[in-house]
């Protein structure tokens, strides 16, 4: 599940210290945790218990599963709130030295900013190696640096081209683009027809752009946790040709630029204003919870894999997903990373997550089951999307790396993206002030940078 990567104001450390004291124990820890604070209800009350943080809509569901099928650890769950809202407490409370839960959701693409500062367990030293089988080389590596493991999978993102039938019908678009030069090509069919645009650019989903470009050929990012080395390459031609791409799109006026996971945008999506969803598995769930898929806009959607910009050398790329971590302040490490390996990784808690789309699995029982793999989508119409699309993005899907600074990149790539859709500079441009200003910044930081 993905949360918006809108950029918000601060929150101040006084407001968010208040929240925590309202919402966590005394600093977390295994066996420390008051059964008094849980949202759930303790079945063992005298087994050891760790405090989580989550988000899943499901949640209560999956601890109680956990805590009904185990003896020897109890969980304490708490939902602080997800994107901006967790992570504003969560580095408050890194900052504070205490207040952190034992086991805490992160997306994938904030590990290493925590990491860095050594809020994070290297869960490899307590057993996570032995989950690794269950989990993609993609879905591993996001998880990972080097040796180390900073969590266990549970939820991603694949992407694909998710489309609307009846538009694609009326304005003769006869099968999904399977390149990016037939999504331009069948985008200009569209519009030179009167119909509506193509896709959307939102400024607000930089995730997505830092996908495409990866999908070109680019690698944004290396890192090495020791010694701070850090490798930078944003103004690569790669990485130049899908901003031109993409500013290329918005001056022909072939695709929005409306700001993805607001009211107006879920209003243009119900209302046909866009032929195309470029977004990841985990999206029907959102659409559907938006309601998408009901009166106007139900039974006109299916989805196709993603475009490729080089169709001989198909990529497969993520957007989003999130995965468990065992945090430095958890008292009885052993433990916390029990229940990281082991919440919503049973049978019944993964169905529960796919069937009602809460989640879309990386556990390979789950994506190698008949039941899966064969599921006809209610969203797409009866389309079975994991087996035609779905899993075999994920499978494909290599991993990313992502840098300790992923907040201020991002928030610096939606700035460029903001002038990209205004006309004022193009991509290029946007890519070369991109590199000279995460750059400057890593330096800042004490990164060793190479560029």
């Amino acid at each position: 599940m993905k949360t918006s990567r809108t950029v918000l104001a601060a929150i101040s450390a006084a407001a968010l210290i208040a929240s925590l004291a309202a919402c966590s124990s005394d600093g977390g820890g295994g066996g420390t945790t008051s059964a008094d604070n849980c949202t759930n209800k303790i079945v063992n009350k005298d087994a050891p218990v760790v405090s989580v943080w989550a988000w899943y809509p499901n949640m209560a569901t999956v601890v109680d599963n956990f805590n009904n099928g185990h003896d020897d650890v109890q969980v304490c769950w708490t939902n602080v709130g997800q994107g901006l809202d967790e992570y504003n407490k969560v580095q408050t409370a890194i900052s504070a030295g205490k207040g952190l839960p034992d086991v805490v959701m992160l997306e994938a693409d904030h590990l290493a900013s925590y990491s860095i500062q050594n809020a994070l367990v290297d869960i490899s030293e307590f057993g996570a190696n032995d989950v690794k089988g269950n989990f993609s080389e993609g879905a591993w590596k996001d998880v990972s640096q080097g040796d180390a493991v900073y969590a266990i999978p549970v939820d991603g993102g694949p992407m694909a081209l998710i489309y609307r039938t009846d538009i694609f019908e009326e304005y003769g678009i006869d099968t999904p683009p399977t390149t990016w030069e037939e999504y331009a090509a069948a985008a200009k069919k569209v519009k030179d027809a009167g119909g509506p645009v193509f896709g959307d650019f939102g400024s607000n989903v930089p995730a997505v752009t830092m996908a495409l470009q990866i999908q070109k050929g680019a690698v944004p990012f290396a890192y090495e946790a020791e010694g701070k080395k850090l490798t930078i390459k944003l103004d690569d031609q790669a990485s130049k040709d899908v901003l031109d791409y993409w500013a290329g799109l918005v001056e022909d006026g072939l695709v929005g630029t409306e700001d993805q996971f607001t009211t107006d945008y879920i209003s243009g999506v119900v209302g046909g204003d866009y032929a195309t969803y470029t977004s990841a598995a985990w999206a029907p769930g959102y659409l559907t919870g938006a309601g998408v898929g009901e009166g106007e806009s139900s039974g006109v959607w299916a989805v196709a894999p993603l475009p490729q910009w080089d169709p001989d050398n198909p990529v497969s790329v993520n957007w989003g997903g999130s995965a468990f971590a065992v945090t430095s302040q958890a008292s009885d490490k052993q433990l916390a990373a029990t229940v990281a390996m082991g919440l919503y990784a049973d049978p019944d808690s993964l169905e529960d997550g796919w069937k009602n789309q809460v989640i879309f699995p990386l556990n390979q029982d789950v994506l190698t089951s008949d039941e899966f793999i064969n599921n006809e989508s209610e969203f797409f119409s009866g389309q079975t999307a994991n087996k035609d699309v779905y899993i075999p993005a994920e499978n494909a899907y290599k991993g990313f790396v992502y840098p300790p600074i992923i907040t201020y990149y991002f928030a610096q790539l939606q700035a460029e993206m903001v002038k990209i859709n205004a006309g004022e500079i193009s991509g290029s441009d946007a890519a070369t002030e991109l590199q000279a200003d995460i750059v400057k910044y890593a330096k800042e930081q004490g990164f060793d940078v190479t560029e």
